[in-house]
């Protein structure tokens, strides 16, 4: 369980770029595996991650916007890319590059969530931190109910000034 008041620093921890964290989830997004490399840059222990919902990691920084997106693709049996802005149990963040993938039973049915994360390029933090934070924003001003939809109004007016969709975006980042 994500500690009660647990506030944000702006201690960053970097990924090295050779290796990867891995997990995996069930289909509500209960953690069933995590790596080594998870359990330390999360900063939980095995026992504190397992079970419990992947966004024991979410920081306050990232849209909701952006997980929907995710829960969308996944839920449709797709695979989903993201850059991904993580808390550590201590406060601290890191960034990665996110591969989500359907992981699917015998006959083909979706039975949970493979999730590979690298080292994302420096570049790409700075040119997709500017969009989430006027994301974020939006969510905050529409409200709860609303706040999905604001931010990914906010997304959507920007894809299309630049004529690509949230996948080609991330691709060229």
């Amino acid at each position: 369980m994500k500690p009660r008041n647990l506030a944000p620093t702006d201690v960053e921890h970097i990924l090295p770029p050779d290796q990867y964290i891995l997990s995996t989830s069930d289909l509500s997004g209960r953690i069933t595996s995590v790596n080594p490399l998870f359990i330390e840059f999360a900063g939980y222990t095995e026992t504190e991650l397992l079970n419990q919902q992947h966004n024991i990691v979410r920081h306050p920084d990232m849209p909701r916007s952006v997980f929907s997106l995710c829960w969308d693709a996944i839920a449709d049996g797709e695979e989903f890319f993201g850059y991904i802005k993580n808390m550590r149990k201590d406060g601290g963040y890191y960034w990665v590059f996110a591969h989500i993938l359907p992981i699917r039973g015998e006959s083909g049915e979706v039975v949970g969530f493979r999730s590979v994360r690298r080292c994302p390029s420096r570049t790409a933090i700075e040119k997709i931190e500017p969009l989430y934070a006027e994301m974020l924003a939006a969510e905050g001003s529409a409200g709860a109910r609303d706040a999905i939809a604001a931010g990914l109004k906010v997304l959507g007016t920007h894809l299309a000034k630049l004529g690509l969709s949230y996948d080609r975006l991330v691709a060229k980042l």
